[in-house]
């Protein structure tokens, strides 16, 4: 019989290699075409691989967090009416011998043990194993995301329902309440949980290796000032009442606006270092990243030419990046190219935070909490909203001097807000 060899397509511009995040499919499965059968990770964005044939799986070029590089066999498929099992054994030990060959893929002595489920308050559901695989009519929709969570709580997507073109957390969580009247058990009287041995792969190994080479690469200083954002919250409390069909401002859209009203004045903050060549480049426009916490780890989307936008529009690609990085939806090109970066908790906050540069930016921005605290105005005290601001910087590029003085005037922007919109 033929045999097909899916070779790994070019899935980004500059990408020499992808890791291997999720398979979809075994040595022996038989699948469909447009049959979802990996995801692949590269460094801007996970991509799902779909068979462009239908056939049998004789062998897979490597585990889970191995690297696989462009133009390279993927997964070699037998073509052709599906045959016993026995029949094939001997191919398919040859053709994987051949594909570890290729790729000196390393044998692992003793697979990594699965993560447990995720604590939950409420009874933990006994739920039935995980359905052996066979062909489906149409793939399953989800993130990889959603597809691991739903692998380690042996839960079938065909048998959840989607409410969108997707199944999402919220629709396996529906699926796990149904679920809740059939089979559900108290947990065991012990709360110690087992030790586990997590492979740091993925999405979690890019962030590793980003967040090292800014610590190793950069020395890293921060500045941190009080800000009373009481009319800042009184305005964009008035902005929301009369929003009409418009998002809802956070306080976000408004720092921002703020941030680019301030940054013409400090051309070295809104800048990117290659330290390599020994050049920094100082950017007119502002295109902000945008730190953003989603299932698989942190993400930075980047809101393009951000000073050209009013607080409306920002609110409205705030939203629309943050749902594409939490459902896997972005694009390599909205996960690239920033040249200053803000991070906030939002009401976790914190007094302050010392937040790590996006290398190579040579700046990060994070607001924290705003509280309400008792101040000094003249002889009286007022009730106030404080919130403080942190900045981290390059120090082979931004001077102590520029970073407070860079603060000094976002403070008089926030403090402040009728400037935000005068022209």
């Amino acid at each position: 019989m033929a045999r097909f060899t899916f070779k790994l397509p070019d899935i980004g511009e500059g990408i020499s290699e992808a890791e291997i995040v999720a398979w979809h499919v075994a040595v022996g499965d038989r699948i469909e075409e447009d049959q979802q059968i990996a995801d692949m990770m590269t460094d801007k964005a996970t991509v799902e691989m779909e068979s462009p044939v239908s056939g049998t799986v004789v062998a897979l070029a490597g585990e889970v967090g191995d690297q696989v590089s462009i133009g390279a066999a993927l997964v070699v498929i037998e073509t052709g009416e599906a045959a016993g099992e026995a029949a094939h054994a001997a191919d398919q030990a040859l053709a994987q011998e051949d594909m570890a060959e290729q790729f000196e893929v390393e044998e692992i002595a003793a697979a990594v043990p699965p993560a447990p489920p995720p604590a939950r308050s409420s009874p933990a559901p006994d739920v039935p194993p995980a359905l052996s695989h066979a062909p489906a009519a149409a793939p399953v929709l989800a993130s990889p995301a959603v597809r691991d969570r739903a692998r380690a709580l042996g839960v079938d997507l065909a048998q959840v329902k989607a409410e969108g073109d997707r199944v999402r957390h919220a629709d396996l969580d529906a699926y796990l309440r149904y679920q809740s009247g059939e089979g559900y058990h108290a947990p065991h009287a012990s709360r110690a949980r087992a030790d586990e041995v997590v492979k740091v792969i993925g999405m979690r190994r890019r962030i590793a290796e980003n967040m090292q080479a800014a610590k190793r690469h950069i020395p890293h200083f921060t500045y941190v000032d009080e800000v009373d954002v009481t009319e800042l919250e009184r305005v964009r409390a008035d902005l929301n009442a009369n929003r009409g069909g418009r998002p809802k401002l956070t306080m976000l859209p408004l720092f921002i606006v703020a941030m680019c009203r301030t940054l013409p004045g400090f051309p070295m903050l809104n800048a990117r270092y290659d330290d390599e060549a020994g050049l920094v480049t100082r950017f007119g426009r502002v295109h902000l990243g945008m730190a953003t916490q989603t299932d698989a780890g942190l993400m930075v989307p980047v809101i393009r030419n951000a000073q050209d936008k009013n607080v409306w529009q920002l609110a409205h690609e705030i939203t629309r990046l943050a749902d594409a990085a939490r459902t896997g939806k972005a694009r390599s090109e909205e996960l690239s190219g920033g040249t200053i970066t803000v991070t906030s908790l939002g009401p976790l906050g914190g007094i302050a935070t010392t937040p790590v540069i996006n290398r190579p930016e040579v700046a990060i921005i994070g607001p924290n909490k705003i509280v309400e605290r008792p101040i000094f105005v003249g002889d009286d005290i007022v009730r106030a909203r404080l919130m403080n601001v942190s900045i981290s910087c390059d120090h082979r590029v931004v001077d102590g001097w520029d970073a407070a003085s860079y603060i000094q005037a976002l403070k008089k922007y926030l403090e402040t807000p009728v400037l935000l919109f005068a022209e």
